[in-house]
C-alpha cells in the first residue's frame, strides 16, 4: 500500500503585489534586504496590511506548513518507503516533496527555501537530486495525477477512523489523506467535493501537525506491525 499526504490550501504565498508598498511590508523586506517579489507573506510580520486582503484569516502561515511537514518526514511511515507528502498552495502550485529531503528545522529557513522554490522552481541536493519541486496545477488535476486511490480528509466533522478503515484503505491499494494548511476556517466547497469522506482522529479539536502524527501512526501500526 502506498500513501499520499497531501496539504491542500496551504497558507503559502508571496506576498501579493497590493501589499507592495506597505510600511510593514517594506520594513520588513528593508531590513532583512529581501526582494519584496520573492518574499513570502507571514501574518506574524505582515499582519496589519492582510488586513486588506480577501480571506485573509486562511492566509500568510508557512509555519503550519513547516510543522505538518517535518512531522510526516519524520515518520517511521516515510522512512519504511510507504508515503509521499505533497504540498497544494492556495495560489495553485503543487511542491513535491522528495521523500528523502531534510528540511530546515529553523523556520526562517524553511521559508528562505520555499523563496527559492517559487523563484526558481527546484530546490537541488548537493548531488544533484531534486529535494522540492513546484508546478503549477489545479487541486483536481492534482488529486487525478496521484492516481486512483481513496481521498480521506482530515476533518473534525468527519467519522471517528478505526482500525477497520484503516484496512480498508490497504485493501484498496493507495490512500490519500488530504490535511488542511490554513489556520482558520473551513476547506473551501470545491475541496470538499473532491473527496471521498471526512475522518477525525479524535473527539478533541486538533492542531494540523498533531491530526497528521495520529493519522500517520494509525497506517504504521496496520502496515509496519507484524
Amino acid at each position: 500500500m502506498r500513501a499520499d499526504l497531501l496539504i491542500a490550501e496551504a497558507a503559502i504565498e508571496l506576498i501579493p503585489p497590493e501589499l507592495w508598498r506597505e510600511s510593514d511590508v517594506v520594513a520588513y523586506c528593508t531590513k532583512r534586504r529581501k526582494d519584496v517579489r520573492w518574499t513570502l507573506l507571514d501574518s506574524s510580520y505582515h499582519h496589519r496590511a492582510m488586513a486588506r486582503l480577501r480571506e485573509r484569516q486562511k492566509r500568510g502561515r508557512p509555519d503550519l506548513v513547516h510543522f505538518i511537514l517535518l512531522e510526516a518526514l519524520g515518520s517511521p511511515l516515510n522512512r519504511a518507503g510507504l508515503l509521499q507528502a505533497h504540498v497544494h498552495t492556495r495560489d495553485g502550485r503543487w511542491i513535491r516533496i522528495n521523500p528523502a529531503t531534510r528540511l530546515p528545522r529553523v523556520y526562517e529557513r524553511f521559508k528562505g527555501l520555499i523563496e527559492h522554490l517559487y523563484r526558481h522552481g527546484r530546490v537541488w541536493s548537493e548531488d544533484g537530486t531534486a529535494l522540492l519541486e513546484m508546478e503549477v496545477i489545479g487541486l483536481k488535476e492534482l488529486l487525478e495525477r496521484l492516481g486512483p486511490s481513496r481521498r480521506v480528509l482530515l476533518h473534525e466533522a468527519g467519522a471517528v477512523i478505526d482500525d477497520e478503515a484503516i484496512r480498508r484503505y490497504a485493501s484498496s491499494g493507495s490512500v490519500t489523506i488530504v490535511v488542511g494548511g490554513f489556520p482558520h476556517g473551513d476547506f473551501s466547497p470545491h475541496v470538499l467535493e473532491l473527496v471521498d469522506e471526512r475522518v477525525r482522529v479524535s473527539d478533541y479539536r486538533l492542531d494540523a501537525w498533531v491530526a497528521v502524527s495520529r493519522a500517520l501512526c494509525l497506517f504504521e501500526r496496520a502496515l509496519l506491525q507484524p
